[in-house]
């Protein structure tokens, strides 16, 4: 208990440097306008103290609350709340990744059950694995002609080869013994399928899905930056275009903490599935 305690008070501790160093980075730069006559500094705009651009800690606050207390607003087709980009976002996340589990858990349990099966479709699957999800970006909006589709293909299949291959790799893995029970109390393929290599393999099989999980969530922000539209990736890049870089900031940080929460979810059902033998 006493080291927990220590760990959050050295975190708060990080922070307040990271605070501190932000507020520096972010104060007015001095006046380059010394000895120049105050009309013309007024007249050039020089007269305001100025930053690099960085926004200072009360303006981020503003922002934050600006955003936070109306995530919903619709103000048109390039001004709607954060709610509403993260909804987009993480209903195409949800979509692909659903797809993606739908064919490569059953393959995966057929891959590894079957080592004839896992020879023939080896080779296709460590050429298609390191290929990277945006690379099938240009493919997918020529074929399927959607952008939000298109997405949601990229989502599916950079979240296709962690659950397929951990899938595989679980079920062959399952102790022979326990098949060897299983087939000794003529338990059929199905049964033994559900209640025996399933619960074994599930610890393992979702290790994959966190992962796919993780990667998705990393690639649907690139991906809304190249096809637009909406979403928590549109929105960081059309802040940009805004040179609101506060905004930009904030969404940062929105997806870095849609990211944990998600990852704290599979941990969690990772947690409820695992057993001590």
């Amino acid at each position: 208990m006493r080291e927990r305690a220590k760990s959050w008070v050295l975190s708060l501790l990080l922070l307040a440097v990271l605070l501190f160093a932000w507020h520096l980075a972010s104060l007015p730069k001095a006046s380059a306008t010394a000895g120049m006559d105050p009309e013309y500094a007024k007249m050039m705009g020089l007269d305001k103290p100025k930053s690099d651009g960085l926004p200072t800690l009360s303006q981020m606050g503003a922002t934050v609350w600006k955003q936070l207390s109306n995530p919903f607003y619709d103000g048109g087709s390039n001004d709607k709340g954060i709610g509403i980009q993260l909804a987009y976002s993480l209903g195409r996340v949800g979509l692909g990744f659903l797809l993606a589990a739908l064919i490569a858990i059953p393959l995966g349990f057929v891959i590894g059950l079957s080592p004839m099966v896992h020879r023939a479709l080896d080779p296709f699957i460590q050429v298609l694995k390191p290929i990277s999800p945006l690379a099938w970006m240009p493919l997918a909006l020529y074929t399927i002609k959607d952008s939000a589709t298109s997405s949601i293909f990229v989502i599916f299949i950079c979240s296709i080869w962690p659950m397929l291959i951990n899938t595989a790799h679980g079920v062959s893995s399952v102790r022979r013994e326990w098949l060897n029970v299983a087939r000794t109390l003529e338990a059929g393929t199905m049964r033994t399928c559900f209640e025996v290599i399933l619960p074994a393999a599930a610890p393992v099989i979702l290790t994959g899905a966190r992962i796919s999980m993780g990667i998705a969530w990393l690639v649907i922000v690139a991906a809304e930056m190249l096809v637009g539209n909406l979403g928590v990736g549109y929105f960081v890049w059309n802040e940009w275009n805004n040179l609101s870089l506060a905004n930009v900031i904030f969404a940062i940080l929105v997806i870095g903490v849609v990211g944990m929460i998600l990852d704290l979810l599979f941990g969690a059902l990772q947690r409820a599935v695992t057993f001590v033998e």
